[in-house]
């Protein structure tokens, strides 16, 4: 069995960071101390780095199968590792549709042969594969995703019946894009008849409108309640949805949760004049305030999890007019740069941030043994310099669509080193040659 052991570093974990030495046998943590010695072992010296649970990322779109010109599992999740992201839970809108366990396998076993992260993938639930939904076991998978909002194919779930029946038949965690359809077609009807399909991409938070997340999010989370039913609100955008989630009691109790992706966190309704349809998302990214406000609720824990819902397009297809120019951009490789940019900026401190990038996804999807630095855990882990002048330029970005919202920005931290459970995955650039990445498992 091989070990590791990590020299120096300054551990980040649980509300604490502290100086201390961490060893690794094969795939687990075996010892956390403050003086560890052991001649069998490789020696690392991080020399005061910061060391991190590895980065879980709740929600991604890594486009295998069907849409593989956009990324693919091994790129996408090869550019997660390098950005400190070793789990990720990818969505299931990709061609064909993951909404049968069939169709949810076929991308597991992807996964086993290509993925340089741990993985899981969300079962998507439609108007019409009830049935195969009851049939899914809760372990299987990391969740449930439903479109209420419009997606690909038939994955807007719009019949009520339907959607109070799956809210009804599921252990599992419900995953939610919130978004009222009726107002966002209103919306957009009344700028195309303006516009035509030139619509001005200013005009994107206007037509996915505040009004259009509050409606269905609302709806949702009034569903829940009255279904019982384990809810998580994935990509808040607006200050005004935050008032619906609660911070009174700890994660570990909660019915109803919230996620919180880069972007809403980064931009605002001031950076489209620059950025056009580069940071065309939906939820669409708002205003300042809006911004503000989920910062707001993310420190004061309303909002619980960090992520990127990572969705590449080429730059070819983000260059359509707004009508047919698609949404979503490349996160997983910056994401945690970012947060740690805000760290340094004084907004948040590493200790919130880790919960919310590694310890309460674990525990809010139940992951057995991953997002902490503990003896006995996964061995999956992060270090970090905080001395390093760090720009994003095409150069050095690995997203197969080869660009990034953030190019041209230039962060003050470097991911030097992630173990994937207990192997040198990513090394100062390098990859390693072989993978180490598991499915997920659960406590459930």
């Amino acid at each position: 069995m091989s070990k590791i052991l990590l020299k120096n570093a300054k551990v980040v974990n649980e509300n604490r960071i502290f100086e201390s030495d961490v060893l690794l046998e094969g795939n687990y943590i075996s010892r956390i101390d403050s003086a560890i010695s052991d001649a069998n072992a490789k020696v690392i010296d991080l020399n005061g780095d910061l060391l991190l649970p590895g980065i879980i990322d709740d929600q991604v779109h890594f486009r295998e199968p069907g849409l593989t010109h956009k990324g693919t599992i091994a790129t996408e999740s090869r550019a997660a590792i390098a950005g400190g992201i070793t789990t990720y839970m990818e969505q299931p809108n990709t061609n064909p549709q993951t909404t049968t366990i069939e169709k949810l396998e076929e991308k597991m076993a992807i996964a086993a042969k290509d993925s340089f992260a741990n993985y899981s993938f969300l079962f998507g639930g439609t108007n019409d594969n009830l049935e195969e939904l009851k049939r899914l076991d809760k372990n299987a998978c990391s969740g449930v995703k439903l479109f209420l909002g419009s997606s690909t194919g038939n994955m807007l779930v719009d019949n009520e019946e339907v959607l109070e029946k799956i809210f009804s038949n599921t252990e599992m965690v419900i995953s939610a894009h919130c978004e009222d359809e009726g107002t966002i077609r209103a919306n957009l009807a009344k700028y195309k008849e303006m516009y035509g399909d030139d619509i001005p991409i200013e005009l994107h938070p206007i037509i996915r409108s505040a009004e259009a997340c509050y409606l269905s999010s609302s709806k949702a989370i009034a569903l829940a309640k009255k279904t019982g039913a384990r809810l998580h609100v994935f990509h808040l955008s607006t200050g005004i949805e935050t008032d619906l989630f609660t911070n009174a009691v700890p994660l570990e109790k909660k019915k109803i949760t919230a996620e919180v992706c880069i972007h809403h966190l980064w931009f605002s309704d001031e950076d489209y004049a620059e950025k056009g349809t580069l940071i065309k998302w939906n939820p669409a990214v708002k205003t300042k305030t809006d911004r503000e406000q989920l910062w707001k609720a993310l420190l004061d824990d309303r909002i619980d999890v960090v992520a990127t819902d990572h969705a590449p397009h080429t730059l070819e297809e983000k260059d359509h007019p707004y009508t047919s120019a698609p949404s979503g951009g490349p996160l997983v490789q910056h994401a945690l740069l970012a947060m740690l940019q805000k760290e340094s900026e004084g907004v948040i401190s590493l200790e919130k941030m880790v919960e919310k990038m590694c310890h309460n996804p674990a525990k809010l999807f139940d992951i057995n043994r991953r997002g902490f630095i503990r003896e006995g855990y996964y061995a999956d882990l992060v270090q970090v310099n905080r001395n390093t002048q760090n720009e994003v330029k095409k150069a050095n970005i690995l997203y197969k669509c080869g660009w990034s919202p953030f190019e041209g920005v230039t962060f003050g931290s470097k991911v030097v080193r992630t173990f994937v459970n207990g192997l040198l995955a990513y090394d100062n650039g390098d990859f390693a040659p072989t993978k180490n990445a598991m499915r997920l498992t659960f406590n459930r």
